[in-house]
């Protein structure tokens, strides 16, 4: 952790977007450049966003009403984390791990992520959390 608060893996990143619910479609296009930029297949943009979207829409509904958004390369790997300060999250076991109820109509979001991304991780604590996502790039 930096002094600020926010994890060194999301302000090292090598672009960064702040964004609230209201700038949702603004982040999704400029995630989509990004990934492309640093060569994400044209076919895998759809489940990029989408999992990108569920978290970082988690992020501003459930964490803080401002979240942050870091993207990077990490070699054949597109690395993204999506901050918020969010501090009254105390998940039991692996957040998204287990499938929701068949019939559930929420609580869906992390487990779409963690199946649409190569990778999820989740951080929470006293400086909010982090979910951080790894999506092949080959």
């Amino acid at each position: 952790m930096k002094d600020d608060g926010v994890p060194a893996h999301v302000t090292g990143a090598a672009k960064e977007r702040a964004f609230s619910l209201a700038d949702l479609p603004d982040l999704r296009e400029f995630a989509a450049a990004e990934a492309l930029r640093r060569g994400m297949p044209e076919d895998a943009i759809g489940d990029f966003l989408v999992a990108l979207n569920e978290v970082a829409t988690n992020a501003v509904t459930h964490g803080s009403t401002k979240a942050r958004l870091g993207i990077r390369s990490d070699g054949t790997a597109l690395v993204v984390a999506v901050h918020d300060d969010g501090r009254a999250w105390r998940p039991e076991g692996e957040p998204g791990h287990d499938p929701p109820p068949e019939n559930a109509t929420s609580g869906m979001g992390l487990w779409v992520a963690r199946m649409l991304s190569n990778e999820l991780q989740v951080t929470t604590g006293p400086r909010g959390t982090t979910v951080t996502m790894r999506f092949l790039l080959a």
